[in-house]
């Protein structure tokens, strides 16, 4: 897999307000309460200073995640895309041969994805087995619940 992580600038903003909520406002909450926790004494049986350190330790690789997302990332413009076939920042329009049920997908980058809304990450299985496609193909994609099958019906720009 690329090391690349297409985004908009939209999604890369939304990820360095992140980072900095994380940083500047989470973090400090978590240090005050070990501060305090260690003020308390024995911290061999100190309940609120292991949860403490437990919830650094959960903030600190949510952090590590938003970094590594950041520093991956290459901004796309998705005006700027191919609108004969499925890639970033297209919505794209499919019949499930299985279900005979149609399904609308827009492929986005990290930061902007959104299940429920069919707004899916481009590096996700789905939507790599969709890039490249154009009207009329076929595709059978392995996915973690099993192959699905898909007949691509339209393709447009995300925002038209």
């Amino acid at each position: 897999m690329s090391d690349r992580l297409p985004m908009t600038r939209t999604g890369y903003d939304k990820l360095k307000a992140e980072l900095a909520h994380l940083e500047e406002v989470e973090m400090p909450i978590i240090l005050e309460r070990i501060g305090k926790a260690r003020a308390e004494g024995d911290l061999s049986e100190n309940a609120e200073f292991d949860g403490a350190i437990e919830s650094q330790g959960m903030l600190q690789r949510k952090i590590n995640e938003v970094r590594a997302k950041l520093s991956r990332a290459v901004i796309v413009d998705p005006d700027k895309a191919c609108t004969g076939e499925v890639g970033f920042g297209m919505t794209v329009v499919v019949r499930d041969l299985d279900l005979d049920d149609e399904e609308e997908f827009t492929l986005v980058g990290a930061g902007e994805e959104d299940y429920a809304a069919g707004k899916i990450l481009v590096t996700s299985p789905l939507a790599r087995g969709l890039v490249g496609k154009k009207v009329g193909d076929r595709v059978a994609i392995e996915v973690p619940a099993g192959t699905t099958r898909f007949e691509i019906l339209e393709i447009r720009p995300a925002d038209a």
